[in-house]
């Protein structure tokens, strides 16, 4: 299934910063980085437990958000892009 993360951290609070860059990469090791504190995840449902309760554990819950947006399996119908930085079929072929 896809999932559109994105997340907003307050960084003037103290630990802010270092809360940001740990969301951000704890992100990049499920999907692909789609704008500044927004990212499209390929997980399975397993996997999306997991990299939930990573998230949750690192922000704080008073100041800082996070949202959800399920696009399921059929996702490539619901995700449209225009402009800047082109696109990327997170199933297609990976080159490393």
């Amino acid at each position: 299934m896809m999932v559109l993360i994105t997340y907003d951290v307050k960084t003037e609070s103290e630990g802010g910063p270092k809360r940001l860059r740990k969301i951000a990469k704890v992100c990049e090791n499920y999907g692909q980085r789609v704008q500044n504190s927004v990212f499209e995840c390929l997980v399975d449902p397993e996997q999306f437990v997991v990299l939930r309760d990573k998230i949750e554990k690192i922000m704080d819950k008073k100041d800082d958000s996070v949202r959800y947006y399920f696009l399921g399996s059929n996702w490539h119908r619901r995700v449209e892009h225009v402009g800047a930085k082109e696109t990327y079929d997170p199933e297609g072929p990976m080159i490393v």
